[in-house]
């Protein structure tokens, strides 16, 4: 009954002696070439690589230069780049519905952004504006002699006159109500509002360690 479970140990032996540790499980305990994985410690297990854009010879990695070609950077003459996986997050290439296409290798999105005028909601400010306007209404001091002067100002009362017995007080001249216009030019100016602070864009997250497989099978379309 113990046979079934002798080769289960061995591995588990041979992976202990390695020094690979079983998180390293994440890619398999024979990844393909070019795999990349994720790992809860601060560095890479044995047959892998930092995920962080750096250049490889070409000479000494064949194998892994006819995967991933110049598609993360290098110049395919002497050597190649690494995906750089530092602070970014990894998504499927492709055009998803509704969504932009995405091709493999491209970097794009951006930590924070400064929002410009024509990103803004639609909105208004209030703005009050206190205008003094001055002019002037033509009066004389002498006795009123018409109901409707011809130059339309004010004018006195008449003076007193005796008619029969007693005083009488004196006719005065009525006048009609004038309109007025007047216009005067008035300028407004709003405070600024606002710090003019990037907005955040990065979702909540969790740093982890990217790396990539430099040995192990290497990938058959079929």
């Amino acid at each position: 009954m113990s046979t079934p479970f002798k080769k289960p140990l061995l591995k588990l032996a041979l992976v202990a002696a390695a020094g690979l540790p079983m998180s390293a499980s994440a890619c398999g305990n024979e990844p393909f070439l070019g795999e990349v994985c994720t790992f809860a410690f601060t560095f890479c297990p044995r047959g892998y690589l930092p995920a962080d854009g750096s250049l490889l010879p070409i000479s000494s990695n064949t194998a892994l230069f006819s995967l991933l070609g110049t598609t993360y950077g290098g110049d395919g003459r002497s050597n190649f780049a690494l995906p750089d996986l530092r602070g970014r997050n990894p998504v499927g290439a492709g055009q998803g519905p509704g969504l932009a296409n995405v091709f493999n290798g491209q970097e794009g999105g951006a930590e924070q952004v400064v929002l410009n005028i024509a990103q803004l909601p639609a909105h208004n400010h209030a703005a009050a504006t206190n205008v003094q306007v001055t002019g002037t209404i033509n009066a004389v001091n002498a006795a009123g002699n018409t109901s409707t002067p011809a130059g339309k100002v004010l004018a006195a009362s008449s003076a007193r006159d005796n008619i029969y017995s007693g005083n009488v007080a004196g006719a005065s001249s009525p006048l009609a109500p004038e309109a007025l216009t007047a216009s005067a030019t008035a300028s407004t100016s709003i405070g600024i509002a606002g710090g003019n602070q990037p907005v955040p864009l990065r979702n909540p997250y969790v740093g982890m360690m990217y790396c990539i497989a430099t040995s192990g099978i290497f990938p058959s379309r079929n």
